[in-house]
Parts: C-alpha cells; structure tokens; sequence
C-alpha cells in the first residue's frame, strides 16, 4: 500500500465512505467496509478519523465541496445579473442531477444525525455550513459585480440555503426534468429581486 500523506489519505477515505453510504445506507455502512472500499486497512482509518462523527462531518463537507466548486466558478459576471444567478443555479442543479445519490445521501445524513444521541450537533454543523457556503457566494457576487441586497446577507444565505434543500428534495422524490427551466428561470427572478445593482 501506497504511503500518502495524512489529509490526501482523509479525501480518499472520505470520498469512498460517500460512496458506500450512498450505495448502502448510513446505518449499514461501518469503518470496515469504509476501510475495504477504499482499499485500505481498518487501522488506516482510525489513524486518520478518531470517530465516525469526525468522518460523517468530512462526508458533508466534501459533498457540499464538490458543487460549490462548480457553482463558484458559473458565477462569472455575464451580461446581466440574471444571467449571472441563472447561471449559478444551472451549475448546481447540473450536480443535482448528475448526482442524485450524494444529494439523497445528504438528507440521510441530517436524519441520522438528528435520531442519533451525541450526533445532533453535525445536523447543525451541515445547516450552518449551507449558510456559509451561500454567505461565500453573495460576496464572491458582490466583489465581482458591486451589488448592493435589499436583505441583509445572513437572511439571504439562510433563505438560499432553505430554498434549494427544498427544490433539491422535490426533485429526488418527483424527478419531472422537464418541469425544471420554469422552476429555476422563476428562483433566478425571485433572487435576482433581492439585489439592487449599482
């Protein structure tokens, strides 16, 4: 076996448990079988995680990872700022459905959180990072395009954030892609109205 160093030795680790709980179920996926997708010994992981509340917490935050670095690089100033945001929520809804299993994962994960003694703060921690991940996003917004919200932004994040885990959960229990260019054209002019540009 390979020797990697620490934090690319927790990313393998990671991404193979997001694998196995998606595949598997978060109750049914164990350290073991974590350890076995990722092709490395049990004492590997307890090396690089002391818990699996340590692990479940690097599990959301490299899902929310992988599309914010999607949605990050769409927000480009375009000709208008609806275009700009439409552009944000295509390349997150591109993720959606070309992942279903790690959105459906993170529901999961917030429901065993929730009904699992001493695991409710990761609940909390998942909600929290939404917000700050939309928080990143309206200044990346505002540093590039000079915009100025009619919301304060912390009430804006929270409202992303609670909007697209909604339209996200809709999608995976009714599908229906056709349905989404009207439902995401009216998101872009709903947000879009929460901005005045200079």
């Amino acid at each position: 076996m390979a020797r990697l160093p620490s934090a690319e030795r927790r990313r393998q680790l990671t991404e193979a448990a997001i694998r196995a709980m998606a595949r598997d179920g978060v109750p049914r996926t164990t350290t073991r079988s974590i350890a076995a997708e990722a092709g490395v010994s049990l004492s590997v992981f307890h090396y690089c995680f002391d818990s699996k509340q340590e692990l479940i917490e690097s599990v959301i935050t490299a899902i929310t990872g992988h599309y914010v670095r999607l949605v990050k690089e769409a927000l480009r100033p375009r000709a208008t700022l609806e275009d700009t945001v439409r552009a944000g929520f295509q390349a997150y809804w591109d993720h959606v459905r070309a992942h279903p299993d790690e959105h459906m994962l993170t529901y999961e994960l917030t429901q065993y959180a929730l009904r699992r003694p001493g695991f409710e703060r990761l609940a909390r921690h998942q909600y929290e990072l939404y917000a700050a991940t939309y928080t990143e996003l309206i200044d990346q917004l505002h540093d590039t395009m000079g915009l100025r919200l009619r919301v304060p932004v912390p009430v804006l994040a929270r409202y992303l954030a609670a909007m697209t885990d909604g339209l996200t959960l809709n999608y995976l229990v009714l599908g229906d892609d056709a349905a989404w260019t009207g439902i995401l054209d009216t998101v872009t002019a709903h947000v879009a109205s929460l901005v005045r540009e200079p």
